[in-house]
């Protein structure tokens, strides 16, 4: 029988630091330093982003290399959520948190000496494992150590951080930017790794699986090799061509080693996710909503950021500070979306919160050249609304689809949606952007050398500093530059918008509907009827 391994937070803390143990002071200092470790990790991508169009000019990169730098801290964040999570689970959760910090800390200090592209992509890698190994411990640890009567308002919390993590990192970055250097933002990521680091020790309780945890060595390079062929095909794809040997190896060794993946947790012993728990429909919806809500923000504050800094030509400090109602509004709204969620019912906010923010990027198509910042600040409203209502129902649907015992399951699994979706929306939504861009400046550049035509095709940013070089006689290629832009841009939010559709129809069909009890009817019915397919019984003991 097959049965799940990886559990973050099965561990049987009762023997060594039980919840009822713990007073609510300490409960909340664990909740703040899972919150410090949270937005240390999803800052990490947007810090960066913020820093692109400097680290680009500095750096000479092209904007595909752009997206990689940004993706090369994503990709092995993602495809090794899960085998991180198991590494916890059998050998401690806060000796992963504190390796994790650790490694963060190191490869965020080594990108801010970088003097190439290549020893970027190399550093944020490293950075990224160390993501890998610490997110999965936050959200288990928190719905371990809260009673199960403040565990959604902690959730609601956790969630709110998740999602203004983004902007805090945008923010901050814009204020180092206004005075240093781009690799200010790694150095001071690196401060916040060493105070998290400490927090870590000296709040959050050691725990560990009381079961054997197998470590699936199969599952993990299937799954990191799906993952890292499909982003791989999907970037190169406006550089090379999506017909091209190199685009189209990427993508099938990619659909192969995920089809191959699932068939190996299928009948795996200790699998690393097993895949029947999608039946789940809290579990299923849950993963899908979160994946394509951070597929789409992700992809969004890639393009947006440039809209604000090369088209409305604000500093890295306004472009932040241009996105920061956002997190005003979106962080509280997750708070609260937890209480919502049980008088309304998960199904009903989720799909209510996609709507909305579908409609909020459908509002972006209407930005051009000559837009100000108040239509812009239209669209991150309701996007901030729709999101905010979201968000804490969809990773609320994972976990209570679950029992307590195999809540590491639940906490993996929205990790994973997360990061993949974050990695998949820079390069989806990118190399939409890209291609848009890229065939609406071509038949503008015949007129310049080849050099000049070359860099414009690049990235709008090498466009934007060579018609200012070229003076007055540059006019006409800013003017171009400019509604490639747009053209591009639009693109990515209508393709965000579409998809946030279909997350929401998916999750009316698929979403689990409300019972008397007031628990989800995939709790009470879906978990007794397959609880022996998808985990031992004694997982329920």
């Amino acid at each position: 029988m097959s049965t799940i391994a990886l559990d973050p937070s099965a561990a049987d803390i009762s023997a060594l630091d039980p919840p009822s143990a713990l007073s609510p002071r300490r409960r909340a200092m664990v909740l703040a330093a899972m919150c410090m470790a949270l937005v240390l990790v999803v800052a990490g991508v947007t810090m960066l982003t913020n820093a692109l169009p400097m680290i680009s000019e500095d750096l000479d990169l092209s904007q595909t290399q752009q997206t990689w730098v940004v993706d090369a801290y994503a990709l092995p964040f993602a495809a090794f959520l899960l085998i991180a999570g198991a590494l916890g689970d059998r050998y401690g959760r806060r000796g992963a948190l504190v390796a994790g910090t650790a490694l963060f800390g190191a490869g965020a200090l080594l990108s801010s000496i970088a003097s190439t592209g290549s020893e970027l992509l190399a550093y944020r890698a490293l950075t990224g494992l160390g993501a890998a190994l610490i997110m999965p411990g936050t959200l288990s640890t928190i719905t371990s150590v809260f009673p199960a009567d403040k565990r959604a308002r902690a959730v609601g919390v956790w969630t709110g951080f998740a999602m203004g993590g983004g902007t805090l990192g945008l923010l901050g970055s814009g204020v180092l930017l206004r005075w240093f250097w781009w690799g200010s933002t790694f150095v001071a990521a690196t401060a916040i790794a060493v105070v998290t680091l400490v927090a870590i020790v000296l709040t959050v309780p050691s725990t560990r699986a009381t079961e054997h945890v197998g470590l699936d060595p199969g599952g993990t390079i299937l799954s990191a090799l799906g993952i890292g062929g499909l982003v791989f095909g999907i970037i190169e794809g406006p550089e090379q061509g999506w017909t091209s040997g190199v685009t189209v190896a990427g993508l099938v060794v990619g659909v192969a080693a995920l089809v191959a993946f699932v068939l190996w947790e299928l009948n795996a012993r200790n699998p690393l996710l097993d895949p029947r728990l999608f039946r789940l429909p809290g579990f299923g919806t849950g993963a899908a909503s979160i994946f394509i809500m951070f597929l789409a923000m992700f992809g969004f504050f890639l393009v947006s950021i440039q809209f604000l800094q090369l088209i409305l030509g604000y500093s890295p400090l306004g472009a932040a500070v241009g996105l920061l109602p956002q997190m005003l509004l979106m962080t509280p709204l997750a708070a609260v979306a937890a209480t919502l969620s049980l008088r309304f019912g998960q199904r009903r906010l989720t799909v209510l919160g996609l709507l909305i923010g579908a409609v909020g990027m459908a509002w972006f198509a209407t930005l051009g050249a000559d837009s100000s910042y108040p239509q812009f600040l239209v669209g991150i409203l309701i996007v901030a609304v729709g999101i905010g209502l979201a968000m804490t129902p969809a990773t609320t649907a994972i976990v209570n689809s679950l029992p307590v015992a195999k809540q590491g399951v639940a906490s993996a699994v929205n990790d994973t949606a997360r990061e993949v979706g974050a990695a998949l929306g820079v390069a989806i939504l990118g190399s939409a952007f890209n291609s848009a861009y890229r065939s609406k400046i071509s038949p503008h550049l015949s007129g310049y050398n080849a050099e000049i035509a070359d860099a414009a095709r690049e990235a709008p940013a090498t466009a934007f500093e060579r018609a200012d070089e070229l003076g007055s006689v540059g006019a006409p290629l800013r003017r171009a530059t400019e509604n490639a832009f747009v053209s591009g841009l639009h693109t990515a939010v209508l393709l965000s918008a579409a998809l946030l559709l279909v997350g929401a129809i998916y999750t009316w069909w698929r979403g689990p509907v409300p019972v008397k009890s007031g628990r989800p009817a995939d709790v009470d019915e879906l978990v007794n009827d397959e609880a022996e397919l998808l985990v031992p019984a004694a997982a329920f003991d």
